[in-house]
C-alpha cells in the first residue's frame, strides 16, 4: 500500500477560536467545503463521517477524533472502505487577531502501482479543493 501526504493553508481575518468554531460545526461544513456534508460528535474518540460527491454519486468518509484542542487543532484517522489514514486541522492565532488555518492528509492508497498513478491524476485536484475549502472557511469565519 502506498501513502501519499498532502496539504493546504490559508490565513483567516477572524481569531482562531472563532475560526475553530465554525472549523467544528459539522453540520456547517457544506458552506465552505465543496460536495461535501459532515455530521459527528466532538472530542477525542467521537465519531465523525463525511458525505461527498453531486447528487447521488459519491462516496461516505468515516472517522474518529484522535486529538481534539478547542480553539487550535483537530486530529482524525480515516476509517472507511474507500479513505483510509489521518488527518488534521490546526489554526494558529496571528499577530493582529487574525489566524492561519492548515489542513493535512497523510492517506493510505489502494490498489498499489495503479493507486498511485490515480493519485498523479487526483492528488492536484485535491490540493485544488482543499486550499479552496480553507479559503472559504476563511470568509465564513469571518462573517459569524
Amino acid at each position: 500500500m502506498s501513502r501519499v501526504a498532502i496539504h493546504a493553508d490559508a490565513d483567516a481575518q477572524a481569531p482562531a477560536e472563532q475560526v475553530f468554531a465554525v472549523l467544528t460545526d459539522w453540520p456547517r461544513h457544506d458552506e465552505w467545503m465543496p460536495f461535501t456534508k459532515a455530521r459527528g460528535g466532538h472530542g477525542v474518540g467521537a465519531e465523525l463521517e463525511g458525505w461527498t460527491g453531486v447528487g447521488p454519486l459519491g462516496f461516505t468518509d468515516t472517522m474518529v477524533i484522535t486529538d481534539w484542542r478547542p480553539g487550535r487543532r483537530v486530529a482524525v484517522r480515516h476509517t472507511g472502505r474507500l479513505v483510509r489514514g489521518e488527518a488534521f486541522f490546526e489554526v494558529t492565532p496571528l499577530p493582529g487577531g487574525g489566524s492561519r488555518i492548515r489542513w493535512a492528509e497523510c492517506l493510505d492508497l489502494p490498489l498499489g502501482p495503479l493507486g498511485r498513478a490515480g493519485w498523479l491524476a487526483a492528488g492536484p485536484v485535491i490540493g485544488a479543493f482543499m486550499g479552496l475549502g480553507l479559503r472559504r472557511l476563511a470568509r465564513v469565519s469571518s462573517r459569524t
